[in-house]
């Protein structure tokens, strides 16, 4: 999911395959694989040699920053709950 937002922002209102490589930092023969499921899912179009998001892709954008906080934020709780966790069972040995 990260590649394809990747690949998303770097199309916005339109890019050409080298920008959205570069920018999503893949090959060129994943940035074909790639490609090819961004358009047959309608996040993406094609305009001559230009890329295009569609208003889906912007939906999938906003949907997918929202559960990148999220996921971020559930990701260092549990960094968190590890933590304390240690420090109990560090209690439970000194005794």
């Amino acid at each position: 999911m990260e590649i394809i937002a990747d690949i998303l922002k770097a199309a916005g209102d339109g890019s050409r395959k080298t920008r959205i490589m570069y920018f999503a930092n893949l090959s060129y023969r994943l940035l074909e694989r790639y490609l090819a499921r961004v358009i047959e899912a309608r996040l993406l179009s094609r305009n001559g040699e230009r890329y295009e998001i569609t208003e889906k892709g912007k939906i999938f954008l906003e949907k997918f920053e929202i559960y990148s906080r999220k996921e971020s934020r559930v990701r260092k709780e549990i960094e968190s709950l590890k933590f304390e966790r240690q420090v109990l069972e560090q209690m439970c040995e000194m005794g």
